[in-house]
């Protein structure tokens, strides 16, 4: 039997912790066997650590940190801001998509942005669609839309079973940022 290979859409979502933490490891999987992936940040804009560890591989892991950051969305400038961000991430993936440089892309939290309303999910679909036969793509963030999980290859939901944020624990170092 032929052993069929294809580049697969990956979705990590749910309400647990870990979803960009499995992005970040199949990046690093994908950097470990000489090919190249690129994480587009969606919504994040401070210096996580993985984007400090990035800058030491090189172009073999680029990590765009496009958004405005975690906030409260509403209405108003604040979130024409995000928005402005959002589509401006989505069209910086596009290009990088089709200029054929990376074997793995990482939307990260793009299911967040679609979520509020940041993006538009048929814009996303369309990501889906005209991304080459050979790519692998992941979609991150919680809430990610049916239409995604329907053309997905591979689904992860992460589940939160507790979280020290619940007992007044505050994000740390190497854990959450």
């Amino acid at each position: 039997m032929a052993k069929k290979t294809k580049g697969l859409v990956i979705v990590f979502t749910g309400n647990g912790k870990g979803k960009t933490t499995a992005a970040l490891g199949m990046a690093l999987r994908f950097v470990g066997h000489g090919k190249r992936a690129l994480i587009v940040q969606f919504i994040k804009n401070l210096p996580y650590g993985e984007v400090r560890a990035a800058r030491r591989f090189g172009k073999s892991l680029v990590i765009r940190q496009m958004g405005a950051g975690f906030c409260r969305f509403g209405t108003g400038e604040a979130i024409k801001k995000h928005k402005r961000l959002a589509e401006k991430a989505l069209s910086f993936a596009v290009r990088e998509i089709k200029s054929g440089r990376y074997h793995l892309v990482v939307l990260d939290e793009v299911n967040c942005a679609v979520h509020f309303g940041l993006v538009k999910l048929r814009s996303v679909l369309e990501v889906i669609r005209l991304k080459p036969k050979s790519l692998h793509l992941v979609l991150t963030g919680r809430w990610a839309p049916k239409p995604i999980l329907k053309k997905s290859d591979l689904v992860t939901e992460m589940k939160e079973g507790k979280h020290p944020y619940r007992k007044g624990v505050k994000a740390q170092k190497g854990i959450e940022f």
